[in-house]
């Protein structure tokens, strides 16, 4: 029987929506009747909460962690994520690949409703299609959604205003710091997909990348969670296929093939005008990637953590 993303993770959501008091979470009615899950806006949210929001934005397919880093001068602890069906849960749910805007608001929907949407090309490639009476979307927001958006999805979903939630978690709480950060993996394997390497010769993959402060604002939040996948993400796959393709892709994967790598992402987003479609899209990979035959038992290498530029970014 085949896995259906929307099963699994609406069990999560309920989870999640009856430990709301213990996980610092805000429920209550949005336009036309949805369901909004608050996880940083106008409350605080948790650490729990953002690990518990990451899994549901990986399908309910994979574990995400808290893990302490040894380098204390840095940051004391990092973002742990695994999956042992890598290329659906970051591809097929996890990704942030649906534009949902109106003339004051803007966002990229991930997490299970875009596995009932199919609005982007990628779900042939995946093969993948769900359905389901209800479902939710993550969004990286620091405001409530207007109904023209509830009514999109909605539209494009089949699914009532009443059966959808919506679980907003701007990049200055927690719970957005750690659910962005625990995209590691998902930066990899779309990489994998942009250099178009078949995505079926991947088997498992975990990754790692180091949490970081609180931001006093959203520009300064998302510099900083993206600078611990770039410069201090750490993924290591388990891959099928010759290893002249399994060593040329791991030196593809690292953020610094990217012609903007070297900078904090908040330089570079505001020298591209605050236009995140400039920036050259090899950038979001991580840091260092180890690419592992599950043929011949060789890994691969390479790239490597900037400890410097970490420190610069998370200070």
């Amino acid at each position: 029987m085949e896995y259906k993303i929307n099963e699994h993770t609406n069990k999560l959501v309920g989870m999640l929506i009856k430990e709301s008091k213990k996980l610092n979470l805000s429920i209550t009615n949005g336009p036309m009747g949805c369901r909004i899950i608050d996880a940083g806006i106008k409350v605080d949210g948790s650490i729990e909460a953002g690990i518990k929001i990451s899994e549901i934005c990986l399908g309910g397919l994979g574990s995400v962690s808290l893990v302490p880093d040894q380098k204390i001068n840095i940051t004391s602890y990092g973002i742990s994520v695994f999956s042992s069906r890598p290329v659906l849960a970051c591809l097929g749910s996890q990704y942030a690949g649906w534009s949902l805007s109106t003339d004051d608001f803007f966002s990229l929907g991930s997490g299970p409703v875009r596995s009932i949407a199919q609005k982007e090309k990628i779900f042939k490639v995946l093969n993948y299609e769900d359905n389901s009476s209800s479902t939710c979307v993550v969004l990286e927001v620091d405001k409530f959604p207007p109904k023209e958006i509830v009514e999109k999805i909605s539209n494009d979903t089949k699914v009532k205003p009443k059966n959808l939630t919506f679980i907003l978690t701007p990049t200055t709480s927690i719970s957005g710091n750690i659910q962005v950060v625990a995209r590691v993996l998902e930066v990899a394997i779309h990489k994998v997909h942009e250099l178009k390497f078949p995505l079926d010769r991947i088997t498992h993959g975990h990754g790692y990348a180091p949490l970081p402060p609180i931001s006093k604002n959203f520009v300064m939040g998302m510099g900083r969670t993206n600078d611990a996948i770039i410069y201090g993400g750490i993924v290591q796959l388990t891959m099928k296929g010759p290893d002249k393709d399994l060593k040329n892709l791991s030196k593809n994967l690292p953020s610094n093939n990217s012609k903007d790598y070297g900078r904090p992402f908040k330089e570079v987003f505001e020298s591209y005008g605050g236009d995140f479609y400039k920036i050259d899209g090899s950038l979001f990979s991580p840091a260092l990637v180890i690419i592992n035959s599950q043929e011949s038992g060789k890994s691969f290498l390479s790239g490597k953590v900037n400890e410097k530029l970490i420190k610069t970014s998370f200070t």
